[in-house]
This record gives structure tokens, sequence and C-alpha cells, in this order.
């Protein structure tokens, strides 16, 4: 048995973000506990010269819900990158998770061929076609930037572990 594009991408992205909501119930409940605002979290970093954990959750978000657009054909929604609390950016990975179980298999047929092209800042656009761009980029990009946030929320005390990350 063959394993469609739809299968290879949505419910990973789906099941990972679902995972990601429930670290931030986590640490929204550190926070409590600990007395402190959880929009503190949004500004950690691991390096000064990394993007803060905001970041990592919008390009996440952004990976996961450009992917299944490209993979369709279809045009990639644009989201301001304004938000300021956790529930801002939890409504946010609600708002993806909504629109990655909004593809369809029929929708991705044949996407494993269609070409795509990724405009970058002063580089010139990577291309792929469609099984390239899910395997080597899309999906790695998306497990970095959650990965990132995940380590983020641990090393800032919350009790998270690996079945955090990998969901039940």
């Amino acid at each position: 048995m063959s394993l469609s594009m739809h299968a290879a991408s949505a419910p990973i992205f789906d099941r990972q973000l679902g995972n990601l909501l429930g670290c931030f119930d986590k640490a929204q409940a550190f926070a409590d506990a600990r007395g402190f605002d959880s929009s503190n979290y949004l500004g950690l970093r691991l390096a000064p010269d990394m993007l803060p954990f905001a970041s990592q959750i919008r390009i996440a978000s952004d990976t996961a819900k450009g992917c299944l657009s490209r993979l369709a054909g279809a045009e990639v929604p644009k989201w301001a990158d304004d938000e300021t609390t956790l529930d801002e950016l939890r409504a946010r990975v609600r708002r993806t998770i909504e629109h990655v179980r909004g593809f369809a298999p029929a929708q991705l047929e044949g996407a494993e061929a269609r070409e795509i092209v990724l405009p970058l800042r002063n580089r010139e656009p990577l291309r792929f076609d469609g099984v390239g761009y899910l395997q080597r980029f899309a999906l790695p990009n998306f497990f970095f930037h959650v990965t990132t946030a995940y380590a983020l929320l641990r090393h800032a005390g919350v009790p998270l572990g690996k079945a955090d990350f990998l969901g039940s």
C-alpha cells in the first residue's frame, strides 16, 4: 500500500499541533502556580541570536498551513504575526489545525509531482517537487520549530516530557 501525500502530511501536522496545545496548557498551569504572566514565555530564547518562542510558534503554524496549501495548489493564507499572549498563540495554533483539517485527501492527489516554488529574501527561490518539498523542507522545518518551542518551555521549567511532545 502506498502512502498518500495527504496521509504523509496532514495527520502529522494535526497531531503535533495538538500536542503543542497540550504543552501550552502545562505552560499556563506552571505560570499560574508560580504567579507570573504566561506572556513572559513569548520572548524566550535559548541564544541571543535566535528567534523568540512566539516566532517559533508562528513559523511552525506558517509551515503547516503553507505546506498543505501549496501541495493542494491553493493560496496560502496570510495571517498577522501579532500575538502578544499565550492565549493568542493558542488561538493561532487552533486556527492552523482547522486549516490543516480542511484539506481532503483528494485535494492532494498528484501533489507529489506539483512544482513548489518558495520565494526567499535576497536569494533565488527554492524549487521542489511536492515530495521533495514535504520531505526535505516542510516537515523538517516544522519539527525544528516545534522542537525549539518545546525546548524553550522545558528550559523555562515547565514540567514537560517526551510524552508531551509525542502525544499519547
